[in-house]
């Protein structure tokens, strides 16, 4: 019996996940994720167009996961500006609670740090864009007068005080460091970096 077109998709989309949080898009080839999914070639060609756009689905998903917000931006906007920083860099830390497949998202960016892909740039630019504009548009409610350079700066320092935790997060969690990483921890860091952004921002304003 024909698996179903549906089935045959997430087959490989969840080799692809495993695979590339393994060994990176170099090193996860495409007859490693057939065989794993259980599927042949043209599978991959037929739902994906081939391996960067098997690839370029798995950042979608991994970038919604990471980027997802119960909130609308128009409600995050709304809010004080004190309160929309912690509203963001909560939303940053979140994923530190994920398991499964957060894991092997955050194992995929970590690649892409190491051993940026083309595939990645042009997602960058654009699926990513809308995200980064919240951030300077964030940091702008502080610093009003700044130039656009330096809103980009201070946009890609606030995302960075919390994806250094979420990238290390499996290293966090072992000795030497020995982090509890709970829903109690989250919130505590949230306060702690939130505090920390706010002060170098009402510095700088």
């Amino acid at each position: 019996m024909a698996r179903p077109p549906d089935d045959t998709r997430q087959r490989i989309l969840k080799a692809a996940v495993d695979l590339f949080a393994d060994h990176g898009f170099d090193g996860a080839s495409v007859r490693a994720i057939v065989t794993k999914a259980r599927v042949n070639q043209a599978a991959i060609n037929y739902h994906f167009k081939g391996k960067d756009g098997l690839y370029l689905e798995v950042l979608k998903a991994a970038f919604e996961a990471y980027t997802h917000d119960e909130m609308s931006r128009e409600q995050a906007e709304a809010l004080p500006r004190e309160e929309a920083v912690r509203h963001f860099i909560h939303q940053q830390l979140r994923p530190l609670l994920g398991r499964d497949d957060m894991s092997r998202y955050m194992r995929i960016f970590a690649w892409e740090s190491v051993r940026p892909t083309q595939v990645m740039r042009k997602f960058i630019v654009t699926s990513a864009t809308p995200f980064v504009g919240q951030a300077v548009s964030l940091v702008k409610r502080f610093l009003p007068d700044a130039s656009e350079q330096d809103l980009m700066c201070g946009a890609i320092w606030l995302m960075g005080q919390c994806s250094v935790f979420v990238r290390n997060r499996e290293h966090f969690a072992n000795p030497p460091f020995a982090l509890k990483i709970d829903d109690a921890f989250v919130n505590r860091l949230t306060d702690l970096v939130s505090g920390l952004a706010l002060q170098g921002l009402a510095r700088k304003a």
